[in-house]
């Protein structure tokens, strides 16, 4: 029993167990020689003791203070120094580059000092073997970045998920559209899209199960895997836009059903061009009917009445006249009308003026009539047009202008003020009425095998641009020019790589993960997600009237941290900032003017923390904030809560600081960011994703035992 104390370290425990012990051992001895004395000498023996009690009482307290000393001076010299050098030696697997400190017993600081060589031993081996996994994984992680560049430069949005509806790859296009609000600006704060969020959260969960149940039945149908499955629908999103959905099976090794793939297109303005098209075609309908009725009964009336007198036949003829002049103005408008609907019959893209240009050179020259550019082309000038339709007509333009005007050269010049371009037209010594150009503008053009016909006017309109006809400026010389809108080029790719290399917005080894589910205590710490946040606040009392001032989150999924995918808001409070809060956070009152309030703020992070587990350094305190504004804000968060604090103590519970720097420290995480609510929910994301391994050396693999632990450490009663 006396090891089994030290073992646990229980000084007083073990210390009685001594004492105990000890006057056992004396009374023993007495009861044993008391056995051999008669009947008078035990009476004897039993008064001189009586009498001598209280030396015996005062020796006894004496060998309490000395076992007390010597104990004390073990567990000084052997005992705690042992428990804390396990500790640090544990320390080493999460933190290579950590060293143990060697104190107590001079056997003990050998061991330490033994224990630094292998530690260092161990650091080489382990960067040694480090070096050799990233040079093994290199050719690996150029496919993946390869990959993760074809997913973030692709236009169409994609998705893939598991058969839980887990996303494990979307790109920025997938992002855009399901998370932009119509004018293409994200929400403040968090995301509604990232690696292990349901799909479901953003799509309505019946259309995809009945997408999958047609690609099951598909699959069922087609036993022979000669034909691939696909589904799609059509469904509108919370804002508001229309989005069509393709739906693709992903089959594992097996070739069972483990997931699909998703590309989204915006249909919103097809749709509503398509409507506006369909009440063209009605309300033109309808003018027409009423036109085609009064032309037909005045024709009637002149073919019944042949010897109608001049005036009733003039009046019929006017009708007539007036009516067709009618029809041809709907005509005219139903054209304009029509021409502006067409904006997503075809999709506009980028294209650098400068190449447009060269392909018009390439189109227009012929034995007749040659085509140059001027130097003084921008280079730097993007548009956004529909760069076929465009060069179609330019080039139809020019050869009028060879065939009709006897024109042998024209020239092509690009220029830009502003945030407009100017595309020239210009030739020589062949002045064009302006009644001509504009019939060549308004012509009929049909455009590829399509079969699509419009005019160069109605296509101007179309790109929002304008064109204008001069002449003799400089003399001789006629001018026509398009202007333009310009683009602005896309900025450089920037894929945001984890410390292993992988793009953060896909994860393959989701396939294997399921979703966060009622079990979830019983769930490996290994396999949740979780949301590490931290905040900064107006001061340290939230029963007293302070207030959240900012938050700042980041998500944990499958081991990763997942940086690219944070919360990170700025709250403008009711109540004042004090002096000492400011010292510590750097937050002001000015950078805190305009902010959306908490009521605000506090749903949007309560979405993206959904379906997680969450993590705070002395969550207690965070936590405490957030339960006050539950009836204000009418947002609770009921999910499972891990204290990076607590976790501490459970780790190292011989160690006097958990502060986070201190935790950093000896898990060797660098700290960067330091008092701003995202800088530290990184630092505790990091320190997090260390203490794992360092719980299961402890016996601690599930939530459960993770949060039992927690609840045995001193610190877990502490309440604000």
């Amino acid at each position: 029993m006396i090891r089994e104390a030290i073992a646990r370290h229980h000084f007083g425990l073990a210390l009685l167990l001594l004492f105990v012990v000890q006057l056992l051992i004396v009374c023993g001895i007495f009861a044993f020689l008391a056995l051999d004395m008669t009947k008078v000498q035990r009476a004897w023996l039993g008064e001189m003791l009586w009498q001598r009690l209280a030396i015996g009482g005062a020796l006894a307290v004496l060998l309490l203070f000395a076992l007390a000393f010597g104990l004390r001076k073990l567990f000084d010299a052997y005992v705690t120094p042992v428990a804390r050098l396990a500790e640090d030696a544990v320390l080493l697997a999460a933190n290579p580059g950590h060293r143990i400190t060697a104190q107590g017993g001079r056997d003990v600081r050998i061991l330490a000092e033994k224990l630094n060589l292998l530690a260092a031993a161990h650091q080489s081996l382990h960067e040694e073997v480090q070096e050799k996994i990233e040079v093994a994984n290199r050719a690996l992680a150029q496919e993946r970045n390869r990959l993760a560049a074809l997913m973030a430069e692709l236009t169409l949005s994609v998705l893939v998920c598991n058969i839980d509806g887990r996303i494990l790859l979307y790109n920025a296009s997938a992002r855009h559209l399901l998370e932009s609000r119509d004018d293409g600006v994200f929400p403040p704060g968090g995301a509604a899209i990232g690696l292990g969020r349901s799909v479901f959260g953003v799509l309505e969960r019946g259309l995809i199960l009945h997408a999958l149940e047609q690609i099951q039945y598909q699959l069922g149908q087609h036993a022979d895997g000669m034909t691939r499955p696909v589904s799609g629908f059509v469904t509108t999103l919370a804002g508001g836009r229309i989005v069509r959905a393709h739906m693709s099976p992903v089959f594992d090794g097996g070739h069972v059903l483990n997931g699909f793939v998703l590309t989204l297109e915006d249909i919103t303005r097809n749709v509503e061009a398509a409507s506006r098209r369909d009440a063209l075609l009605l309300s033109l309908t309808q003018d027409v009917r009423v036109g085609l009725e009064k032309i037909h009964t005045a024709v009637q009336a002149m073919q019944s009445s042949p010897e109608t007198d001049c005036a009733e036949r003039a009046r019929l003829t006017g009708i007539i006249h007036s009516e067709t002049k009618h029809l041809k103005m709907h005509f005219d408008r139903a054209a304009d009308r029509y021409g502006d609907s067409m904006d997503n019959r075809q999709e506009l893209e980028e294209i650098r003026g400068a190449d447009l240009i060269a392909l018009l050179l390439r189109r227009v020259g012929s034995a007749t009539l040659s085509a140059t550019a001027s130097p003084m082309i921008d280079a730097t000038v993007w548009l956004r047009v529909d760069s076929y339709a465009l060069a179609q007509s330019l080039v139809y333009l020019s050869r009028q202008l060879g065939n009709e005007a006897g024109v042998t050269e024209v020239q092509f010049a690009l220029s830009r003020t502003d945030r407009l371009a100017q595309l020239d037209l210009t030739w020589r010594n062949a002045p064009l009425a302006a009644d001509n150009l504009a019939a060549w503008a308004n012509a009929p053009l049909q455009i590829g095998a399509s079969g699509q016909v419009f005019t160069l006017n109605a296509l101007i309109a179309r790109h929002g641009g304008e064109a204008i006809y001069c002449v003799d400026a400089p003399p001789g010389v006629a001018r026509y020019r398009l202007i333009l809108p310009v683009s602005e080029p896309r900025p450089a790719l920037s894929i945001p790589l984890t410390q292993d290399g992988r793009p953060e917005f896909y994860d393959f080894d989701l396939f294997h993960q399921a979703g966060q589910s009622a079990e979830i205590d019983h769930r490996p710490l290994s396999q949740l997600s979780y949301t590490v946040f931290d905040t900064e606040t107006t001061g340290l009392d939230p029963a007293g009237g302070d207030e959240i001032i900012s938050v700042g989150a980041l998500r944990i999924v499958n081991g990763r941290l997942l940086q690219q995918e944070n919360f990170d808001q700025l709250i403008q409070p009711r109540a004042p900032l004090s002096a000492d809060s400011i010292a510590i956070h750097g937050i002001t009152r000015t950078m805190l003017d305009g902010q959306p309030p908490i009521e605000a703020v506090l749903p949007q992070f309560h979405c993206f923390a959904a379906d997680t587990v969450l993590v705070a350094h002395n969550a207690a305190f965070d936590m405490k904030f957030l339960q006050l504004l539950e009836a204000r804000t009418g947002t609770a968060f009921t999910q499972p809560i891990l204290d990076t604090l607590l976790l501490s103590q459970v780790i190292h519970p011989h160690k006097s600081d958990h502060t986070l720097e201190a935790l950093a420290e000896r898990l060797g995480v660098a700290v960067i960011g330091r008092h701003t609510a995202l800088g530290d929910a990184i630092v505790t994301g990091e320190v997090f994703l260390r203490m794992l391994p360092l719980l299961a050396e402890k016996g601690i693999f599930t939530l459960k035992e993770a949060r039992d632990a927690e609840q045995q450490t001193a610190y877990a009663r502490i309440k604000y």
